[in-house]
């Protein structure tokens, strides 16, 4: 990613649940979101009526939240969604989640299909930041984070 003219670039670390490489525009959400009855897999739209993400895609976004919200069967939903190409191009989340890595793993397996999912600090990102997502020299997650000044 180059900076263009009136951009700043934050670089910080992070680390894979998942290792691979994202970039897309940020949708971040304070709270955390399921994907088990939270998102309709056949087109990446946000149905959870009590998010307040309600009706936006997600659909080659990079996620960022604090964590995901079992149900255990999001791992299947995000697997699904991934095998569709209606899912993130990569989640960034403030706490590790075993469920969404389940997923990115089986659609990685399964489908050949790479979503990275990082851990890291996800305080100043703001919703349509860009963001790059890849390794740094020690295999490291490093998240570029391109925001308007």
């Amino acid at each position: 990613m180059t900076p263009e003219a009136g951009t700043a670039v934050v670089e910080r670390l992070g680390t894979f649940q998942l290792a691979g490489e994202a970039d897309g525009l940020a949708l971040v959400f304070s709270q955390p979101l399921s994907f088990w009855g939270g998102i309709d897999a056949e087109t990446g739209e946000i149905i959870d009526h009590s998010h307040p993400g309600l009706g936006q895609s997600v659909t080659g976004r990079i996620l960022v939240m604090p964590s995901g919200r079992g149900s255990s069967s999001s791992s299947s939903v995000l697997a699904e969604a991934i095998r569709r190409g209606t899912a993130p191009a990569g989640i960034l989340l403030e706490r590790p989640d075993p469920i969404l890595a389940v997923g990115a793993i089986v659609a990685e397996f399964l489908y050949d299909i790479h979503m990275p999912l990082v851990v890291c600090d996800i305080s100043g990102i703001v919703s349509s930041d860009r963001i790059a997502i890849g390794a740094d020299e020690d295999g490291g997650a490093m998240i570029r984070v391109r925001a308007k000044s």
